[in-house]
C-alpha cells in the first residue's frame, strides 16, 4: 500500500477523531456554569481534539503533496514519458475538407484519412494544436 494512502486515511481518521473530541468537549462545557468545572472538559476533550484536527490536516496535506494513489488493483501510473512524441514530419501541411486547421502529414488527426488534401497555403487556416505545423 503506498505511503500517500496511509497518510490520507490516517489524516482523515485523526481529523474525524479530533472533531468528535471537540464536539464532546463543547457539549460538556456547555452544561457547566462555573469556569472551574469547565476546565476538565477543556483538558480532556477540546485541546486534544484541536490537536488531532491540526495533525489530521497536516497528514492530509502531506498525502496530497505525495501524489494521488494508484487505481484499485491497477499498477502504478506510468510517468509522463509514456506519451508519444509529437509528430515531426516536414512535408506540406494537410487539411480536411471543411476543416479550419492545418496539419502535418503524420499528425494523428489526419494520418489515416483518405480525404485529407494539401492545405495549399490557405491563409484562413489555424495551426493544429497537436502537431503545430508552423511556429506561432
Amino acid at each position: 500500500m503506498p505511503t500517500a494512502r496511509f497518510l490520507l486515511w490516517g489524516g482523515l481518521a485523526a481529523a474525524a477523531g479530533g472533531a468528535v473530541l471537540c464536539v464532546l468537549g463543547w457539549y460538556g462545557i456547555s452544561g457547566e456554569r462555573f469556569a472551574e468545572r469547565q476546565l476538565p472538559y477543556l483538558a480532556s476533550c477540546t485541546v486534544p481534539g484541536a490537536a488531532l484536527l491540526v495533525a489530521g490536516a497536516v497528514l492530509v496535506a502531506a498525502a496530497v503533496l505525495a501524489g494521488p494513489p494508484p487505481a484499485e488493483g491497477g499498477p502504478e501510473p506510468a510517468p509522463d514519458t509514456a506519451l508519444p512524441p509529437p509528430p515531426s514530419s516536414g512535408g506540406p501541411p494537410l487539411r480536411v475538407p471543411g476543416g479550419t486547421l492545418a496539419h502535418r502529414p503524420d499528425c494523428p488527426l489526419v494520418a489515416d484519412r483518405p480525404d485529407a488534401v494539401p492545405a495549399a497555403g490557405d491563409p484562413g487556416l489555424a495551426p493544429c494544436p497537436v502537431c503545430e505545423p508552423w511556429p506561432r
